[in-house]
């Protein structure tokens, strides 16, 4: 018998979901940083064996209030994973608090497939605070089929969350080639590890200011014969004042961008990055086609 499913992971923004993504594939699919927002997009991870067939995917955190149309984009995202799920990872850590209506929750008490309560961060606090969570969790989500506790950084109790997703997974058909990874594509996870460099060198709006396209992708070899990828990247902003911020630091950002993907490729890298203004980018649909929201 062959398992198979969609196995989602839901949670507010900055709670652990890529990480805990990138623990259970065993590979690097999201960025992360500890700024909220850092997940834009809905990514899924592939995770096959002989046996089984797990396509998980990350999601943005949902956002209450959406201030422009980019943020209402990443709000969809989230909710089409509550169409196509098998199996719902509901991620939560030990200083949220929920109210009784949040919009998650009401979503979630709708939901017939089976839901997992994942706490993590669990090492910040007394394992007695951890079982208080659990017990209150269980009166305010009553559907909860499995509760783990996680630390998702240390890897801490992923091989108990991945058997029991195995075990819940209904039978099914193998969706995607057992070698792949993910949906998405070389481009995507270089224009994210280089978003990636940018929300950890540049503080207030500028993060959530910019975009990253990557425009040219080619695989070529060195004079050495060694594998070498030249990449070409434009990164939008929505203002001046916000391009002269980031050209002062753009050797720094592409150095450390260039080696984030040396190690992400397994390949040498050589990266230009240009930088272009785009006024209220967030807020135009075109665009935000264009870049895929």
């Amino acid at each position: 018998m062959h398992k198979s499913g969609f196995v989602n992971i839901i949670g507010n923004p900055n709670v652990g979901k890529s990480t805990l993504l990138n623990a259970l594939i065993g590979e690097r699919m999201s960025i992360i940083t500890n700024k909220p927002q850092t997940t834009r997009h809905r990514i899924l991870g592939i995770l096959s064996d002989d046996d089984y067939q797990i396509v998980f995917s990350d999601t943005p955190g949902i956002i209450k209030d959406p201030s422009y149309e980019m943020q209402k984009a990443m709000n969809r995202f989230v909710h089409t994973t509550f169409e196509d799920a098998d199996l719902m990872l509901f991620v939560t850590d030990t200083s949220e608090k929920y109210e009784d209506d949040h919009p998650l929750l009401l979503k979630l008490k709708e939901l017939k497939v089976p839901i997992f309560l994942i706490i993590n961060k669990t090492d910040l606090v007394e394992p007695i605070v951890v079982l208080k969570l659990i017990q209150s969790w269980q009166l305010k989500l009553p559907g909860i089929k499995e509760t783990i506790p996680t630390e998702a950084i240390n890897k801490k109790n992923i091989d108990t969350l991945l058997k029991q997703i195995i075990k819940h997974l209904p039978e099914g058909p193998v969706y995607f080639p057992k070698d792949q990874l993910t949906d998405k594509p070389y481009r995507f996870f270089v224009s994210e590890i280089i978003r990636e460099q940018v929300l950890e060198q540049f503080k207030q709006e500028i993060p959530y200011s910019v975009q990253i396209i990557t425009n040219s992708f080619k695989e070529t070899l060195t004079k050495k014969k060694e594998e070498l990828v030249k990449i070409e990247a434009t990164l939008f902003v929505m203002r001046e004042s916000q391009k002269m911020i980031i050209l002062a630091s753009i050797k720094k950002l592409a150095t450390a961008s260039r080696k984030n993907l040396e190690n992400f490729l397994n390949k040498k890298v050589f990266l230009d990055i240009s930088i272009k203004v785009k006024e209220n980018w967030r807020d135009d649909e075109k665009l935000l086609e264009k870049f895929g929201y």
